[in-house]
């Protein structure tokens, strides 16, 4: 497999994310997944459990087969990534014979450690890129995802600010993108597309935003 380039799109539900997928694999050689209920996460634990366990015990004695923790002292960080990776590309993202930028979109990032996996996503994926999405937070509270939530105003914004906060810190490996903007006038994504390294096609753009995507009709009239 030639060398990938990974493209991550970080919102939340109900932010025109799906469409922004498909905007972003209109794109030539192009291959984003959708959600997949965090199932990276699931990786991150186990590569933190790993790193954390062999820092516990005393190498020396782990080391030895009499040792409860026998093995772990020599838990391999760069194999670990290595397979991940080869996990992920397996199974997750399955990209093609021509396909040159591969990633996925996912609304499940949330959680209190959210910096620190993201940096486990970066170790995992060398290069990788995050596009943030967001979206009028009156307009995502008010859908049917969020409303039988309590307070879904709160719970969005507060998403929304963790991961403003995590990527704050990324400086050019993330780029932000508002769906409220980018419907009214496709032209702003123009920027997004320089970002990429990607020509701007418009009229592949608006076949795009005049296709259906998720449960919602077309994005303009």
């Amino acid at each position: 497999m030639h060398q990938l380039d990974y493209v991550f799109v970080m919102t939340y539900g109900r932010s025109g994310s799906t469409l922004l997928m498909g905007i972003l694999n209109s794109i030539p050689g192009w291959l984003l997944r959708g959600e997949n209920r965090h199932a990276m996460r699931h990786l991150y634990d186990f590569h933190r459990s790993g790193l954390a366990e062999r820092a516990r015990v005393d190498p020396a004695r782990a080391s030895q087969p009499t040792h409860p923790w026998f093995g772990i002292e020599a838990f391999p960080e760069a194999a670990s990534l290595q397979h991940i990776r080869s996990l992920a590309d397996a199974t997750l993202l399955r990209p093609e014979h021509d396909t040159r930028v591969t990633g996925y979109k996912e609304i499940r990032w949330y959680d209190e450690d959210l910096p620190d996996y993201v940096d486990f996503l970066r170790q995992v994926f060398p290069g990788a890129r995050f596009v943030v999405n967001t979206r009028n937070l009156e307009d995502v509270a008010a859908s049917n995802y969020w409303t039988h939530k309590d307070d879904p105003l709160a719970q969005v914004k507060a998403i929304e600010d963790k991961i403003l906060g995590t990527v704050e810190g990324l400086g050019d490996a993330a780029y932000r993108v508002h769906y409220d903007d980018y419907v009214a006038d496709p032209e702003v994504l123009r920027g997004l597309f320089d970002w990429l390294g990607e020509v701007y096609d418009q009229n592949r753009v608006e076949a795009v935003l005049a296709t259906p995507h998720s449960r919602r009709g077309k994005h303009r009239d």
